[in-house]
């Protein structure tokens, strides 16, 4: 649905479908979400560590300044990353507990107010259960590095198609600018995912302004109209349509 909506509408319809399909409540549903985010950005700054930390001479073509300065940030990423699943962690370790702790805030604010934060906290803990059992996150962690090469293989296979070559671990490098840039919340990505796409092919692998342009426009196209697709068909499915998906991600609450 974020293709057709604004902003990251999608953000909010997927824990509302989620919480409806599975019977438990919106705020744990939410809570699962942002566990996928931070495995799925796990993942993308393993791949991308892997291939800028033991890149080979003469790959790249940018500077040395600006791979240190992508080598920088993407470190930085990675211990955002690292601390959130920390932090949701230690979350997850006792939801009564920490909903009790929160309610303690009543001091400071009203105590409806404070009920409502705490039960708030206490759920949201709740739909953190797979932080509390190692094998089961490990399980998740490995399930998403699928996807993300087979998102690794799209790049890599219509770069070439516009003879704009690099190995395909330099996909790496790719997909983790994209990542940057499709943060930026538009509609279905764009701009910011050819903009991230371009800046990555010219900068480190030497594409021409033409190439790269073409590349990013196809590559777009196919990374996002089928998902579109078919997410259309599973919100008519779940008996939702694009304007109900538009109101519910207006309110912001599943």
């Amino acid at each position: 649905t974020s293709f057709l909506l604004p902003a990251r509408a999608g953000e909010v319809i997927r824990p509302y479908v989620l919480a409806r399909k599975e019977g438990i409540k919106p705020t744990a549903a939410f809570a699962t979400v942002i566990l996928e985010r931070l495995l799925d950005l796990a993942t993308v700054l393993l791949l991308f560590g892997g291939f800028v930390f033991t890149v080979p001479d003469g790959v790249l073509t940018g500077d040395a300044a600006q791979l240190a300065y992508v080598k920088f940030w993407g470190g930085m990423a990675a211990a955002a990353a690292i601390g959130g699943l920390v932090m949701l962690f230690v979350l997850a370790g006792h939801p009564e507990r920490l909903g009790r702790a929160v309610g303690r805030v009543e001091r400071v604010l009203p105590a409806r107010v404070a009920r409502i934060l705490a039960q708030f906290v206490e759920t949201f803990a709740q739909g953190l259960a797979v932080m509390r059992d190692p094998t089961r996150l490990a399980v998740a962690l490995l399930q998403s590095f699928p996807l993300w090469l087979s998102i690794a293989s799209g790049i890599w296979l219509t770069s070439r198609a516009f003879h704009i070559t690099f190995p395909y671990t330099g996909s790496f490098l790719v997909m983790t600018l994209l990542v940057v840039g499709v943060a930026v919340p538009t509609p279905g990505q764009i701009g910011g995912f050819h903009a991230a796409y371009q800046l990555a092919v010219q900068t480190f692998f030497g594409a021409s302004a033409d190439r790269a342009v073409g590349a990013a426009i196809v590559l777009h196209a196919i990374s996002f109209v089928p998902v579109t697709i078919l997410g259309v068909i599973f919100l008519a499915r779940e008996g939702l349509t694009l304007g109900t998906a538009t109101e519910l991600a207006g309110s912001g609450t599943p």
